[in-house]
């Protein structure tokens, strides 16, 4: 296998099914357990990062009137929510996991401690990270890079709806063309929206690669695990 320690960035979006008014949709958790336990089985180490877009953002609640400082923290509790039904999807098909979360909350969670979480991955346990930083203006994509820096991640996985990053989007522009792999430098300078600037930055600086790719296509979050043409590679 390329690689070994993974994080994976999901939005809570990817939990939402908006057909049927489902803020966390269970059919797409278990799709979830499914690709986690083959994950595991072809010997993966699995951390998580999730959002809560599909709860409460922060910006939104901004532009309604709420206090940026609130909302965000508003938003950092709903990653939790996801973080726990993930939690639960998980261990309904036997697969072992740890919710930490940067804001102490010892009722539902641990906290946050870098060697404990890389404890729980050596044995096996899938981490699930919620709470963002811990910080309000900072986003899970920021999160993500964080986290996958401190664990030592081998690779930093961003699940989206599309297969890749193309010159433009794809659904507006139907010229657009994929990379099968991009640089960091041709990323920024071609203003390439793959990740905001903290997270795409903290990445770039600690080498550790970006792969995005789409995480509703069957089997390709373990096509990306092994190395195979699948979704976009960023590195140096």
């Amino acid at each position: 296998m390329k690689y070994k320690r993974i994080l994976l960035k999901l939005s809570g979006e990817a939990l939402q099914n908006r057909e049927k008014g489902l803020s966390i949709d269970p059919a797409i958790l278990s799709t979830i357990g499914r690709q986690f336990k083959e994950l595991i089985a072809a010997g993966a180490e699995i951390a998580v990062v999730v959002g809560g877009g599909n709860i409460f953002r922060g910006l939104a609640g901004e532009a309604g009137g709420t206090d940026r400082t609130t909302g965000d923290s508003m938003g950092m509790l709903a990653t939790v929510i996801n973080a726990l039904a993930l939690q639960s999807a998980l261990e309904n098909v036997g697969i072992q996991t740890r919710v930490m979360t940067a804001i102490s909350m010892p009722a539902f969670a641990e906290p946050f401690i870098r060697r404990k979480a890389m404890r729980h991955l050596e044995k096996g346990r899938v981490v699930i990270f919620g709470a963002g930083t811990g910080n309000p203006y900072f986003t899970t994509d920021s999160a993500a890079a964080l986290r996958a820096s401190e664990i030592g991640a081998d690779v930093l996985m961003k699940a989206t709806k599309v297969d890749g990053i193309y010159t433009a989007d794809p659904v507006k522009d139907k010229t657009a063309t994929r990379f099968d792999k991009i640089s960091y430098g041709d990323a920024l300078s071609r203003q390439l929206k793959i990740m905001d600037a903290a997270a795409f930055s903290l990445c770039m600086e600690n080498n550790i690669p970006i792969v995005v790719f789409n995480f509703f296509k069957e089997g390709e979050m373990l096509r990306v695990f092994r190395g195979e043409n699948a979704g976009t590679l960023v590195e140096h």
